[in-house]
């Protein structure tokens, strides 16, 4: 959900470290902000690029990455982050352009997958390397990637330039996804650079609102739940009463994650009563 108290700092036309380059995909929405950025990590010493989210499967926006990476040299791998379809639709197609396998955590979560990323592994781009870290949560095999000699994280949707990233049940898991965000605040990188959204210059700040942020929110269904069960539709009437109505479905969803974390933890439990779905405190 889009939230405006979020610390996040304005781009800085000097914040991509050399050799990075950002192409913004022409698919702006509610849930993409101002469209998907691609970038481009190229060592110009050897000519090397590494292409990461290709994004959606328009021809201008495959244009306009094939120019860029032919400006540095030749793409030696297509890095997708996770299976979202503004993220990895574009692959396949980028793929045939420019003759470069596409590298994924799996070929369950990207269709054109040609090469499985586990955990730590390292990708070559010349003489610089981009490392793979599983940071499940927003979707089961979500990949940020960190530029090593810039020390720059490649967040993917795992964070957002502006306001918070949405956690949608069933493909996202909130448990999963606050161990990932303190593993990148214990990483603590230089600069951050979300794949929706201007590069976020204080990452410890923003990182330490984003966990925050959850935990408020967290406290915020307990508490509904304080004076007996409750459907989520009713939770969010309460929780989310200053937000738009037309958000509510949105918020819904985030409040379904929250139940479901703390399901898996053990403190919240749910039943059918009358044809719903309602959810109470306790195992």
């Amino acid at each position: 959900m889009p939230a405006s108290d979020t610390p996040h700092t304005p781009d800085a036309l000097d914040a991509l470290p050399a050799g990075v380059e950002r192409i913004l995909a022409p698919n702006p929405s509610l849930m993409t902000g101002p469209g998907t950025n691609t970038f481009l990590v190229a060592d110009d010493t050897s000519g090397a690029v590494v292409v990461i989210d290709p994004g959606p499967d328009i021809p201008e926006h495959l244009q306009r990455i094939t120019e860029a990476v032919a400006s540095h040299g030749t793409a030696r791998a297509i890095l997708v982050t996770h299976g979202h379809p503004d993220h990895e639709e574009a692959a396949a197609s980028l793929r045939a352009l420019l003759g470069a396998p596409v590298y994924a955590w799996s070929r369950a979560g990207v269709a054109a997958t040609d090469v499985t990323l586990a955990d730590d592994a390292v990708v070559a781009v010349g003489k610089r390397q981009l490392r793979a870290l599983y940071t499940p949560g927003h979707r089961f095999d979500h990949l940020c990637f960190l530029l090593e000699d810039a020390d720059t994280l490649f967040a993917g949707d795992l964070i957002a330039g502006e306001g918070t990233v949405v956690i949608a049940p069933l493909e996202g898991d909130l448990l999963d996804y606050m161990a990932s965000l303190r593993r990148l605040l214990v990483l603590d990188p230089r600069l951050i650079l979300p794949a929706h959204g201007p590069a976020i210059v204080e990452p410890r700040s923003v990182l330490e609102y984003y966990i925050s942020h959850r935990e408020a929110r967290e406290r915020q269904v307990l508490a509904a739940l304080a004076h007996g069960p409750r459907t989520v539709v009713e939770m969010v009437r309460v929780i989310y009463a200053d937000v738009d109505a037309d958000l509510h479905p949105v918020a819904a969803l985030s409040v379904l994650a929250h139940l479901q974390k703390l399901e898996r933890e053990g403190r919240v439990h749910r039943q059918a009563v009358d044809d719903e779905e309602r959810w109470s405190l306790g195992a």
